[in-house]
């Protein structure tokens, strides 16, 4: 089974490339990010006609998250646990059967953070990643294959930026936002693409100004963290940074890993 995560950045703007992508790379779940769309908005039809199943938790203008499959959930369900006032779409979770039981898939979108110096975003930022925490741990309690897959919007390690220097000061790499995300792999979560590789220039965003894309001046912000029990079927992963030259690209790329299940 290959698992994909990838911040589309406005799925009606990029639906050619996504379809494209759908077809080549032939995913078999896919978890998106930014959708920026209402439900009855996002364009499923397109998708549903290369065979995929569509849910989607959207919203106007900005955030939303969406997972496409090849096969039907047996559960769906919307939203991160933890504050009933938090009305940003930024999570869903959908439970496939498999051989022997079944896998656990999330996609999320962590809030930026930025102004780091704001009193709000920053703290909301961390408060999100506190409950993200709590809800993983209830999800490990299960020892079933989980698998939190989307766009961190954590920079975990200097090596996974072209230039450290770049990013200090920012929410993405500030101490205590590299503190939540290992108090979170802490629990027991595998990052898919470390524990198949060292390269450090391993990255999944590439911003759209300053030539960023032209010069790799990249970040790894794109994550699927791993239970043991996922980490153990892990085949491999790859950052299918090719996409990042097609036309009207987003500025994120689709992580991928494939599993024996």
């Amino acid at each position: 089974m290959k698992i994909a995560t990838w911040n589309i950045n406005g799925v009606k703007a990029r639906i050619a490339n996504l379809c494209e992508w759908l077809e080549s790379s032939a995913p078999d779940v896919v978890c998106l990010q930014e959708i920026k769309s209402v439900d009855e908005g996002f364009p499923r039809l397109e998708i549903e006609a290369l065979g995929y199943h569509v849910e989607t938790h959207g919203q106007k203008g900005f955030n939303g998250v969406a997972i496409l499959s090849k096969m039907k959930p047996d559960e769906v369900s919307r939203g991160l646990p933890g504050d009933d006032q938090d009305e940003q779409a930024r999570f869903i979770e959908a439970v496939f059967s498999i051989d022997g039981g079944v896998v656990r898939i999330c996609s999320l979108y962590l809030p930026n953070g930025n102004p780091a110096d704001d009193p709000v975003k920053y703290p909301y930022k961390l408060a999100w990643m506190e409950r993200l925490k709590a809800f993983a741990e209830s999800r490990l309690a299960l020892e079933e294959p989980f698998i939190l897959a989307g766009d961190y919007n954590v920079i975990p390690e200097p090596h996974d930026c072209r230039d450290p220097k770049l990013w200090e000061g920012d929410a993405l790499f500030l101490p205590k936002t590299r503190q939540s995300f290992r108090r979170l792999e802490n629990l027991g979560l595998v990052d898919a693409v470390r524990a198949t590789s060292d390269d450090p220039l391993l990255y999944s965003f590439w911003d759209y100004q300053a030539g960023a894309w032209q010069k790799n001046n990249g970040i790894r912000i794109d994550h699927l963290m791993l239970s043991p029990e996922a980490s153990d079927r892990l085949l491999s992963a790859s950052i299918e940074k090719h996409v990042r030259s097609w036309e009207k690209p987003s500025d994120h790329v689709p992580v991928a890993a494939v599993f024996d299940f």
